[in-house]
Formats: structure tokens, C-alpha cells, sequence
């Protein structure tokens, strides 16, 4: 398997994606360079299943889980900077070198049937990131000062994570009988007046960008709390995008999320029919048909910056930020100390205050 490094054509450093400019720039020289002139020197090509041969999908159809045994296996390789070696599972497809700091891009992680087809890159920088989170933390007033010291927002991390992006087309069709009830009086008569009608609706329903995760061990809050993503700004994939990132590859086949991701938009498709009929008294559904007629599926990767930390309960608390949009989500950890001391200082307060009151009443 391949380990690769991006190399700055100028100083032969290393080159990271800089989601400021949607370009690379070199950490030791200051060059960047745009995705054509990498492309130009193919250093961001992605490799295939064979090295140049073409995808394969059929897995598809195989099962929902891959290789799950294998996903325990710790993998070693070297650096290609200092040769130090690189621990990292099987679904890790982009990391760094623990000694040289070097990112690296385990290509051979992402070929084949893995390859991913689109990719949404980084469009919020580490040092807005940063910011982001000491304005988010800053609002909670029982965080504990661990949570977010300068060692802790050191290890904020952006992320790629796996997920499967389904459109379906769908024919629907719907029977009910409906009734509209109109009631008035004349003189002392009440007279209630029922009229019954026969509805029915079809047509065809388009539903697009249903976003499901394709990693077993991601923290379902962590990568689903910061959706949705704009997926019509997802580009075609290059490995260059993860440099200086960390990547996961997927280890859930599309069979392992078919059946909810088409249930879900059943369900959506169902209550758009349902909203068409209206203007009734009450409406009887006998028969409601849904059936899918064109199925697209991408396998994309979505950015993510995210912390984690485990608190005195050994619990893992966890920031996480959309690396697009900007939407953040988390589960904080809360200072008892503090928030038992600012508790007896209220009371304490509302204590003297009532003391004083009641001395002038």
C-alpha cells in the first residue's frame, strides 16, 4: 500500500490543503499552488482498484458490514519523510507522523470499490475553528478549564468522515375517500349536510441528498449533530484534499443502509402526497403506494472538526463543528465543584437579602 506525501514543488516540503483559499500551500517555504497545477504534476490523481484500472461498486449488493474483523487490526507503515513508522486500523486513510508531524495520504485505503466518487472540502480554516469553539465554550459556565486549555484545543482535529449520498425517484399513488361536512339551521332544524368523495393522487417524487453514515466506529452524535451538509459544493475527488487532515474510510457497504435511508424517504415521500389533499373535513387513506424507480448512490466524504475528552466520570465528551457550515454540536462535560460553589454563593445571597428585607419590614 501506498504512503504518500504531497511535496511542494519549490522546497520539496510539505503540502497541506488550505481551506481558506480551496488551494495548498507549502508550511515551510509560504508557495500554494491551485488544484490545477497539482493536478497538472499528478500529484493529487487517485489511484483505482488495480492502479489504473476502474471502480468496482458491485460490493454493493454483498452485505451491509466490511470486514469487521479486519477493522480491530492495528496496520503499521513508514514515513516517507523520516521513515518513523505509522500505527494506524484499517479504515484510517489519511494521518500523520507522530515524529515529523508529515501528513500522509495511505492511498491504497481509498482505491477501488473505496474510492471515494466527491468529496466536500474544508471550508473553515483550523484558526476559525479555534475561535469557534472558545466562543461556543465560553457560554457554558460549568465547562471545566481542561475542556478547553491550550493542550486541549491543540488536539482539535479535522476529520473526514464517510457517508453514503442516495437521490431516488420515486412513483406514488394514493386512494381515499374524504368528506366535507356542512352544517346550518333553519329556525328550530339543525340540518347537517355530508358529502363523500373519491381522491386520488400520483405522481412522481424526487427526493436528493439523504446523507447516511458509512463508519461503524464514528460517535453517531459527533459526525449526525453538525448535518446538514451542502452537498450541491461536493467536488470530484482528489487525494490532496486530505493532506493535513485525518480521512476515515467507509466499512459499511450500501446494503447496510439501503433499507432506512429508503424508508426515510418513503416516509418523506408519503407526506408529500398526504399534503395534496386538503380542504376536506376528514380524509380516509385505504391505499397508499410508493415504489422506487431510479436509485443514485455517491459515496462522499464530509469535513469535520471535532475535540474529544474524557472527563473525571470516564465519560467522553465531545465538540464537534461542520467544516463547512460552521454548525456546531457537543456533549460538555460540567465542573461539580464549581457549579456546587456558585450554588451555595446564590443561596448565600438570597439568604442575606431576605435577612436585610426582613430586618426593615
Amino acid at each position: 500500500m501506498a504512503v504518500v506525501s504531497f511535496k511542494c514543488p519549490n522546497c520539496d516540503g510539505e503540502l497541506i490543503f488550505d481551506p481558506s483559499s480551496q488551494g495548498y500551500k507549502c508550511e515551510y517555504c509560504g508557495s500554494r499552488f491551485s488544484q490545477g497545477q497539482l493536478d497538472a504534476s499528478g500529484q493529487t490523481k487517485a489511484p483505482s482498484a488495480d492502479g489504473g484500472g476502474v471502480r468496482d461498486r458491485t460490493e454493493a449488493a454483498a452485505g451491509g458490514t466490511e470486514s469487521a474483523a479486519a477493522g480491530q487490526e492495528a496496520v503499521a507503515y513508514r514515513c516517507p519523510s523520516c521513515g518513523a513508522e505509522i500505527v494506524t486500523d484499517t479504515t484510517t486513510a489519511a494521518s500523520f507522523c507522530y515524529y515529523c508531524h508529515n501528513p500522509v495520504v495511505l492511498s491504497g485505503r481509498l482505491s477501488g470499490e473505496y474510492l471515494p466518487d466527491k468529496i466536500i472540502p474544508f471550508r473553515i480554516a483550523r484558526e476559525e475553528a479555534e475561535k469557534a469553539f472558545l466562543e461556543y465554550v465560553g457560554k457554558k459556565k460549568f465547562v471545566p478549564g481542561a475542556f478547553f486549555c491550550k493542550r486541549q484545543i491543540e488536539s482539535l482535529t479535522g476529520v473526514y468522515f464517510p457517508y453514503w449520498v442516495y437521490d431516488v425517484e420515486m412513483d406514488g399513488s394514493l386512494h381515499a375517500d374524504a368528506r366535507h361536512i356542512r352544517i346550518w339551521r333553519s329556525g328550530e332544524l339543525e340540518y347537517t349536510e355530508t358529502r363523500h368523495y373519491a381522491v386520488e393522487r400520483s405522481g412522481k417524487v424526487c427526493l436528493s441528498n439523504l446523507a447516511e453514515r458509512a463508519l461503524q466506529k464514528a460517535n453517531a452524535k459527533l459526525a449526525e449533530g453538525v448535518m446538514p451538509y451542502r452537498s450541491d459544493e461536493a467536488k470530484e475527488f482528489h487525494m490532496g484534499y486530505l493532506s493535513g487532515f485525518l480521512a476515515e474510510r467507509r466499512d459499511i457497504g450500501q446494503a447496510g443502509v439501503r433499507e432506512k435511508m429508503l424508508g426515510e424517504m418513503r416516509q418523506s415521500a408519503e407526506r408529500l402526497l398526504r399534503e395534496t389533499v386538503s380542504g376536506y373535513d376528514s380524509v380516509s387513506i385505504h391505499n397508499l403506494h410508493i415504489k422506487a424507480e431510479k436509485e443514485n448512490w455517491s459515496y462522499m466524504l464530509f469535513p469535520v472538526w471535532t475535540i474529544t475528552y474524557k472527563g473525571r466520570d470516564g465519560k467522553i465528551y465531545y465538540y464537534s463543528m461542520n467544516g463547512q457550515t460552521g454548525k456546531v454540536c457537543g456533549e460538555l462535560p460540567v465542573d461539580y465543584v464549581r457549579l456546587t460553589l456558585a450554588s451555595f454563593l446564590l443561596a448565600a445571597v438570597v439568604l442575606a437579602l431576605g435577612l436585610v428585607g426582613g430586618y426593615f419590614l
